[in-house]
């Protein structure tokens, strides 16, 4: 039999064994791949956090969040009109600090394994040229947890620009709610000030 006859044939057989979700992953769909990626980062730092600190957990997580989440999409729209009235300097700075207390809440947060996974549904056209991925946490223990990735393309790249939880709540709207007082009463720098205090409090600093 033709060699290449073979393998064009098991390659077919494959791909039709696969679901959707896995299909569409493994012909390189970007949105689905960032999202598995971050997941298997989350879940090897949950493995280990039995004998990782904290900080050893943000070290690892670091650079796949950064990758992973556009952060200054994010902070630019939980700091809404004050953004805009900041300068170059106060935006790298404010970035930096969100960017931080994202990855030391992620270390702080899942700080455990007892048999956790995560699982891809699919994903949807989202508003505004987004894409939603759809995903849950499956817990041996308890009942799954949704958790919906909302992915923009900017500049060429696949970013999670907000995470929607199992009550349909967005993380970014709940963000800028919080910093909406501290906004008022401190301004950006307040803000700034506000989230490297919470990032060292996570890390035991």
């Amino acid at each position: 039999m033709d060699r290449r006859y073979f393998l064009t044939t098991a390659t077919l057989a494959s791909a039709l064994l696969l679901s959707p979700a896995a299909l569409r992953a493994s012909q390189g769909t970007t949105q689905i791949s960032l999202v598995e990626t971050f997941h298997r980062a989350l879940l090897s730092s949950m493995k280990s956090a039995a004998t990782t600190s904290v900080k050893q957990r943000f070290d690892h997580l670091a650079p796949v969040i950064a990758d992973s989440f556009h952060a200054g999409l994010m902070i630019q729209v939980a700091s809404g009109s004050y953004w805009r009235k900041a300068s170059d300097a106060q935006h790298d700075r404010l970035i930096s600090a969100f960017a931080d207390l994202s990855v030391a809440t992620y270390a702080a947060q899942f700080n455990g394994y007892s048999g956790q996974s995560f699982e891809t549904i699919g994903d949807k056209p989202g508003p505004q040229k987004t894409v939603l991925i759809e995903t849950r946490i499956v817990d041996p223990e308890s009942d799954p947890v949704a958790l919906t990735y909302v992915t923009r393309k900017i500049k060429g790249q696949w970013r999670i620009i907000d995470v929607l939880l199992d009550s349909g709540i967005s993380e970014l709207a709940r963000k800028r709610s919080e910093y909406r007082g501290v906004l008022k009463a401190s301004g950006v720098d307040g803000l700034i000030e506000m989230l490297k205090m919470k990032t060292a409090s996570l890390l035991g600093n």
